[in-house]
């Protein structure tokens, strides 16, 4: 099938300014060339490819030859709160190792650097038979890509990830170095990594300085990379070209009109209505004492980032124009599937089955929502102890997605993993979900009948938070190792409240995947092989939380102000914002904009001119969070951290009006790092002097 120019120009609405998550594998560089006079060669895209790497959540970027990555301080911040204390609360007051003895170790992080991918689609397609059921044809392709990872790492003695692009056009592996002893090396004070706190998220003009450095260590020694991206002293101006290396975690700009209207109308305000009310518990939890607000801080913050995240997507999806564009495109797409008698047959129907399928998406919403254990870690552990005997003595194929060959090892290594649960953190999110599942379904649904056995969601939660010892690594160790001998000799409250829930999870689970997942995959990937039939890799794939480059300039927009945004920020604004907001006297929105005493008593050491945080037109999401920003020689510029309100609509509909990405300068970085942090060790490092 081949488009007209008049169908193509509906179909895909050209990809403008500087569109585009790209695969490593298909840079646009003829594009980039075109535009800017910039020629990307392979050994530069390389360097770029190997200096990134993968965080929990986020990404980082190897910055010195003895293995210091830098990240955001917010994709660091687990971490960071993970080593702190009462005693020394690291992300309050933050932390510089003067030596390397003084770097500390942090239990359980692991990064991940991309060495090399493979293309495996032929192999994985020729798994599903011509008439396979939609939820067949999604499991011989699991099983099949699982088949794969386990001959690849077993080969490579990598570790190696499936990936699904162009919802299911392409099938990848990708072969991942793993470096597991990782050690904080510095981080500033949370006020400044995150000032102006959740009023200012996702705006611009911005001022934080949201930067951490860990160093990476193999064998007891600091890693030396075989790829570094070095600090420029000189930093980057308005108009200048950018690039940037990360893992965006998920877009959503292939799916079908059907599909956003679900998010805009149904799911994304479903999402919403809960996490305020997991707020407002964790707030009530929070000032009941002061170490209770440093437990709940890190949990609260994660909320307020994707509720406001989630809320600016509303705003895009509810852009008439933006859904407009969507539904011209499919139709135009329709109407060349329709003149093409094999396609049609293949792909003519697909639309309908999965707006049926999101019919019964809508219907199952509540349901999948509460009997899942959400962001409750202890009663996740529980339910995989509770689930891994009875599932390794099944086949791979019959298996649960989390426990097949291929997510098995991952799936254990979370269970055992030495990352400190909060209790009264669970607690409360527990009783809340509770709570929820009570007031949503009804004092009689037999999941909220089973899970409550008479008692209020408070007392259930109390009494399995309170009596588990499952928080201990070595307990979760001990039955994971006993088996199911083990599981049913246990008395442990959370392990006795996963046996419940067990069952409800299993079987709404099995009704999403047969009713919605499989149809999804299946006929949203009989629409995307249309599209990637006519348009090839001309086209990006969505976001998977895998390895991308965008690029575009420093550049300004319209932030509904009424003028230009500036393209930067400097320290001096910084404090003007501070002053302006009444200095530390003031405890507006709890302090957003006061600052830390030593960067007061420090303030006339800094030169207040240098450039702070910027923003550029390169096209990023969540999981972009601590992504390098390089020039066209490489270097590093600065670090992404943010991007504008105004855009977030882009993780389905990319505006090339508003999408803009928000950075800490790596000038404001060293600056600090020599005249407030007491770390001019490092600065030198990451210039490499």
């Amino acid at each position: 099938m081949r488009l007209s120019a008049l169908a193509l120009l509906l179909a895909l609405p050209a990809l403008r300014a500087d569109e585009g998550m790209w695969t490593f594998d298909n840079i646009p560089v003829q594009k980039i060339k075109a535009k800017y006079g910039v020629a990307l060669d392979a050994a530069w895209l390389k360097n770029l490819q190997l200096a990134t790497v993968r965080f929990p959540g986020g990404t980082g970027a190897f910055v010195s030859r003895d293995g210091l990555v830098v990240t955001n301080h917010h994709v660091g911040r687990g971490a960071i709160a993970q080593v702190s204390t009462a005693q020394a609360d690291l992300v309050k007051h933050g932390f510089t190792a003067a030596r390397r003895s003084q770097e500390i170790q942090v239990p359980g992080l692991e990064l991940m650097m991309l060495v090399s991918m493979r293309d495996v689609t032929g192999r994985v397609n020729a798994a599903v038979t011509p008439g396979m059921a939609d939820k067949d044809a999604l499991t011989a392709r699991r099983n099949a890509l699982g088949e794969i990872r386990r001959t690849e790492e077993a080969k490579t003695g990598l570790t190696c990830e499936p990936v699904v692009l162009y919802q299911g056009g392409e099938y990848w592996i990708y072969r991942y170095k793993k470096f597991s002893d990782v050690r904080l090396a510095a981080a500033p004070e949370l006020q400044v990594a995150a000032f102006g706190g959740d009023p200012d998220n996702y705006t611009y003009p911005r001022h934080n300085l949201d930067f951490a450095l860990f160093r990476v260590y193999e064998n007891g020694q600091p890693y030396k990379p075989e790829a570094i991206l070095p600090f420029s002293a000189k930093g980057i101006a308005m108009g200048e070209l950018t690039f940037i290396s990360g893992h965006p975690g998920t877009t959503y700009r292939q799916q079908t009109h059907a599909q956003m209207v679900y998010a805009r109308d149904i799911g994304i305000p479903f999402q919403l209505r809960s996490m305020t009310r997991q707020k407002a518990a964790l707030q009530a939890l929070s000032a009941t004492s002061p170490e209770a607000h440093r437990l709940a801080a890190d949990a609260i913050y994660g909320i307020e980032n994707s509720y406001k995240r989630l809320s600016g997507q509303l705003l895009g999806l509810a852009k008439a124009e933006n859904l407009r564009k969507v539904e011209t495109a499919e139709k135009a797409l329709q109407a060349e599937v329709a003149k093409d008698a094999d396609q049609q047959a293949r792909v003519g129907a697909s639309w309908d089955r999965v707006a049926q399928a999101v019919a019964r998406q809508q219907a199952l919403l509540k349901e999948s929502a509460y009997v899942a254990p959400g962001r409750v870690a202890l009663l996740g552990h529980a339910l995989n102890l509770v689930r891994l005997a009875d599932e390794e003595a099944r086949p791979s194929a019959q298996r649960l997605n989390e426990f097949t060959e291929g997510n098995l090892k991952a799936t254990k290594a979370r269970l055992l993993s030495p990352r400190p649960v909060q209790k009264p953190v669970d607690a409360t999110l527990l009783a809340a979900g509770l709570q929820e599942a009570k007031d949503e379904l009804g004092a009689e649904h037999p999941f909220v009948k089973a899970m409550l056995g008479g008692q209020t969601p408070e007392a259930v939660a109390k009494a399995a938070v309170e009596g588990t010892r499952l928080d201990d690594p070595a307990v979760r160790k001990q039955l994971a190792e006993g088996g199911r001998a083990a599981l049913d000799a246990s008395a442990d409250p959370m392990i006795l409240l996963a046996k419940r829930l067990d069952p409800f999870n299993r079987a709404i689970r099995k009704q999403v995947e047969d009713e919605v997942t499989s149809v999804f995959t299946e006929h949203g990937g009989r629409i995307a092989e249309a599209r990637f039939k006519a348009f090839g890799k001309s086209l990006y794939p969505d976001a998977t939380f895998t390895l991308r480059l965008g690029y575009g300039p420093v550049a300004t927009y319209a932030n509904g102000t009424g003028t230009k945004a500036q393209p930067f920020t400097t320290y001096m604004g910084m404090y003007d914002r501070h002053l302006g907001w009444g200095g530390n006297a003031a405890a507006a929105e709890e302090g957003a904009w006061t600052l830390p005493e030593r960067w007061l008593k420090r303030q006339g050491k800094l030169d207040l001119a240098t450039p702070f945080n910027f923003i550029y037109a390169c096209d990023t999401v969540g999981g972009n969070s601590g992504s390098p920003v390089v020039n066209v020689k490489g270097e590093f510029v600065g670090i992404n951290f943010d991007s504008v309100y105004e855009g977030q609509g882009g993780y389905y509909v990319y505006d090339a009006e508003t999408k803009r990405a928000v950075a800490t300068d790596a000038r404001a970085i060293l600056e600090a790092l020599r005249k407030i942090m007491d770390a001019r060790h490092l600065a030198d490092e990451v210039l490499g002097k």
